[in-house]
């Protein structure tokens, strides 16, 4: 961080604190939602825009909001493997290998078990918005041989919850252990588990090339196209495919299962199973339940990383939050952003219109991010912590009520313990569900 940019955040962030102290709080809900409050003219009076680099145009978007849209990306990695957006990705499909890295020896460290081969995959996908994006992900397959038919494959969907484009288990597996995203890919060991079963592994970079964290379209696009871009590559052609993931990464396993019969309805007989715990499945509670508590700085981090697949999130930011979205803290790790809530941030301070999650802008996101009206193409293992501190209980219920009134085959499981401790208690469950999915035993059912 360097001494200008630190000097800046520490005007803006006395100037906050002086008018929250002067007493100017945001607007209740009684105040017209789209109305700066106070508090938001006050900030946006004592702290300047950020001047920002002129850029090559954006269609649909103002030469500002472009220059702010590129200016809240996360910075390069330096690695043109997931910096670089290749030309002409409009006419290949979904799944299209673009590029391809043997990273076996980073690899090795990283996953703690010996390997016989690891492939760093860079393929085609698609944005939230449908335009031709791309993905990435690492291929790992073990030493152990599989005698009977192609070897199945575990899509191992880790909680990445980043804002960093070095943050990514991908990264990692290219770069060493240094760039391990914290414990949350190794604890539990899920890709060391599935290896030693004998099962490849695919570890997704789901977060997409502009760090969407939470974002589900775009997480479902990059584990489905992940699948296909495997399936093309010889000894996977026939493979059985399940997917595992907890939080974050549980949001992406449920992004997938439920768009892949719209987005990649081929693969339906490939994928045998999802397993998800300790998942988000209504955005609005979740934000609502956030906003302005201990959780508020995961709250702020994917509003910031939804900005950068939703540009219209951009129009509602005052200068204080372009300020933010545009330093260094846009490229922070899961480890930090739980750290950034301990201050309780409210939204509002951060948006120049009063009641931001009421806001038109907002009922569009949580319409677009919505999956309760999609069914599962795949049977399903949902689990959560009965006293799960962060995320409601009920909601993961709902859902496999609501899967299981459609027909899905699901099971669900109460673990004990709050969200951390239920990924620990829920893991073995899980696991064993996984394995007999990719050793092609049918999925039972509880419904």
């Amino acid at each position: 961080m360097n001494e200008r940019w630190s000097f800046r955040a520490l005007l803006v962030t006395a100037a906050t604190a002086c008018l929250l102290a002067a007493g100017q709080h945001p607007a209740h809900a009684e105040d017209d939602p789209g109305v700066p409050s106070g508090l938001q003219h006050g900030i946006d009076s004592v702290v300047p825009a950020p001047a920002l680099p002129p850029g090559p145009p954006v269609d649909g978007l103002t030469p500002e909001q472009a220059a702010l849209l590129r200016a809240v990306q996360s910075p390069p990695t330096g690695d043109p493997f997931f910096d670089a957006r290749p030309a002409g990705l409009a006419a290949l499909n979904p799944g299209d290998i673009l590029e391809q890295r043997d990273v076996t020896a980073t690899a090795t460290l990283v996953v703690g078990v010996p390997i016989a081969r690891a492939t760093l995959l860079k393929y085609r996908s698609t944005a939230a918005n449908g335009a031709p994006s791309f993905g990435t992900a690492t291929l790992v397959v073990p030493l152990t041989p599989w005698a009977a038919g192609d070897r199945p494959v575990l899509v191992d969907n880790q909680p990445i919850n980043s804002l960093g484009a070095r943050c990514t288990p991908g990264y990692a597996m290219a770069h060493g252990p240094a760039f391990k995203n914290f414990a949350t890919d190794s604890v539990p060991p899920t890709a060391a588990w599935g290896l030693n079963q004998g099962f490849a592994v695919l570890v997704t970079d789901h977060e997409g090339p502009n760090m969407a964290y939470a974002e589900p379209n775009v997480a479902a696009h990059v584990i489905l196209d992940g699948i296909r871009a495997v399936r093309s590559t010889p000894g996977f052609g026939a493979s059985r495919f399940a997917l595992g993931g907890y939080s974050g990464g549980a949001i992406a396993s449920h992004g997938a299962a439920m768009l892949l019969g719209e987005y990649a309805p081929e693969l339906a007989d490939a994928v045998a199973g999802a397993a998800m715990g300790g998942l988000v499945t209504d955005n609005r509670v979740i934000a609502n339940r956030f906003d302005g508590n201990f959780a508020s700085g995961v709250l702020l981090a994917v509003v910031l990383a939804y900005s950068r697949e939703h540009p219209e999130i951009l129009d509602r930011m005052n200068h204080l939050a372009t300020w933010v979205a545009t330093s260094p803290l846009n490229a922070v790790c899961g480890q930090a952003i739980g750290f950034l809530g301990v201050v309780g941030i409210p939204l509002d301070v951060a948006a120049n219109v009063t009641d931001a999650l009421d806001s038109a802008v907002a009922e569009e996101i949580f319409a677009r991010t919505d999956l309760t009206d999609r069914t599962s193409r795949v049977p399903l293992y949902i689990y959560h912590g009965a006293h799960d501190l962060w995320i409601p209980f009920e909601g993961a219920r709902e859902l496999y009520q609501r899967q299981c009134a459609r027909g899905v085959d699901a099971v669900f499981r109460s673990e004990p313990g709050e969200h951390v401790v239920a990924l620990a208690t829920g893991f073995p469950g899980a696991a064993e569900w996984l394995g007999a999915r990719l050793r092609g035993e049918p999925a039972p059912t509880e419904c």
